[in-house]
């Protein structure tokens, strides 16, 4: 059972290194970090407790939302959807999923 779970797992890594873009292997270590610190914050609610809740749930959910938007931007700029983004290109889906600064609408 171990041996066939091994297996599955050296083939989909050395499929994923050799198949995926640079870009998206970027993007999927941010969302590995993000996943990790979302997965740390919780735990640490379940050892130490919950007496600051109200800042567990700002940091946990802040940490759903980045990963949520980081896989909005992984799919994309995946090569195989470009099919299903025509009027996307990758440059503009960067640009959508970086905050703008305070101070861009100023029509005064």
């Amino acid at each position: 059972m171990s041996n066939s779970v091994i297996s599955v797992v050296g083939r989909f890594l050395e499929e994923y290194g050799s198949s995926t873009v640079n870009k998206l292997k970027v993007v999927d270590a941010y969302l590995l970090y993000i996943l990790l610190t979302g997965a740390m914050q919780f735990l640490y609610c379940l050892l130490v407790g919950t007496f600051p809740f109200n800042s567990f749930l700002s940091g946990f959910i802040s940490c759903v939302g980045s990963f949520i938007l980081a896989v909005c931007l992984r799919i994309q700029i995946n090569p195989q959807n470009k099919g299903d983004f025509l009027s996307i290109s990758p440059e503009r889906a960067f640009a959508d999923f970086l905050p703008l600064p305070e101070d861009h609408d100023k029509r005064r």
